[in-house]
Order: structure tokens, then sequence, then C-alpha cells
């Protein structure tokens, strides 16, 4: 019995693993826009994708970082289409109200925020625990992803997701 348990913790603990360590491939999945309506991820298999995955409750958790992107362009290409997903599963503020303030940031910057009402992104792609977390995603337009990190980003942190863009740009 002990054997038993033991396996089953190692493998727990290598899922865990292989669940933050990229690149692993990942499939397309189906979210909701801010009015409400079903959305596969925009530009799948067309373009590279960087997604802002954020719970509410620390949206500004690398707010200058996302501003510093916004200024600098540095992930603005042609190949590459971005947009935020709002993590609603695990946010105690009304989603109403979410929704709201995300359609003013969106008429001012243009920007494609989409929602996520039941953990599909987190759950779907094994990225583990995202409460109180700003996520910041890349995948290729295979399907892969390369890049992951969760809550405050270092400045290590940014300068391999830099040096990652870079490629791909």
């Amino acid at each position: 019995m002990r054997h038993i348990l033991f396996t089953l913790l190692l493998l727990c603990c290598a899922a865990s693993a292989w669940a933050q360590n990229p690149p692993y491939k990942v499939e397309n999945i189906e979210l909701k826009m801010l009015t409400g309506d079903s959305c596969k991820l925009p530009s799948w298999g067309e373009k590279h994708i960087l997604i802002f995955y954020v719970d509410p409750d620390r949206h500004k958790q690398n707010e200058a970082f996302t501003y510093e992107l916004e200024e600098n362009r540095r992930a603005s290409s042609p190949k590459i289409e971005s947009f935020g997903v709002l993590n609603l599963k695990d946010t105690k503020l009304p989603k109403g109200i979410i929704r709201s303030m995300a359609k003013k940031r969106t008429a001012k910057n243009r920007a494609l925020v989409l929602s996520d009402e039941n953990r599909t992104l987190s759950s779907s792609w094994n990225l583990g625990d995202c409460n109180n977390k700003f996520v910041l995603i890349f995948i290729s337009k295979d399907g892969e992803l390369l890049f992951v990190r969760k809550g405050e980003l270092t400045e290590q942190d940014k300068q391999e997701f830099y040096a990652l863009i870079e490629q791909y740009r």
C-alpha cells in the first residue's frame, strides 16, 4: 500500500512539474466575450498568441509591465495576437461590474478581453493555481505553450519574456 501511495505522490509531483515547465502542446479552448457570447481563442494556428490571464482581484499586479509593453510595443507584431482573459471563477467581485469596467477600458485602448468563468484556461492547459495571480502566457502558432509566469514578474522573468518574444516577432 505504501508503494502505491508513494507512486501516486511521485506522479502528482511529476504532473505538477510538467505543468510549470514549457514547452508543451495545448489546444484551443472556448471562452466568452465580454458580451457573454462563446468564442474560441482568436488567431489560433494563424499567429503566435500572447495572453494576459488576470484575476480581477489582482488586476494591478504587473500593471507597470503591461503599460510598458503598450508603450514600447516590443510584443507588437503582425505575427502576434495579444489579448486579455479575465479569470472570473476566482474573484469575489461582481462579474457584471468587472465586465463593465473591462468594456470601458477596451473602448479606450481597443484591446480584446475575454472571460474565463470556470477556470477553463488554467485547467485545460495544466497551469495549476492561478488564483490571485497575473499570468503571462505565450503560445506559438503551432499550439506550443512556450512561456508561463504567474504572480509578480521579476526582472529575470521580464528579460526571459522579451528574449523569447524577439524570436517570434
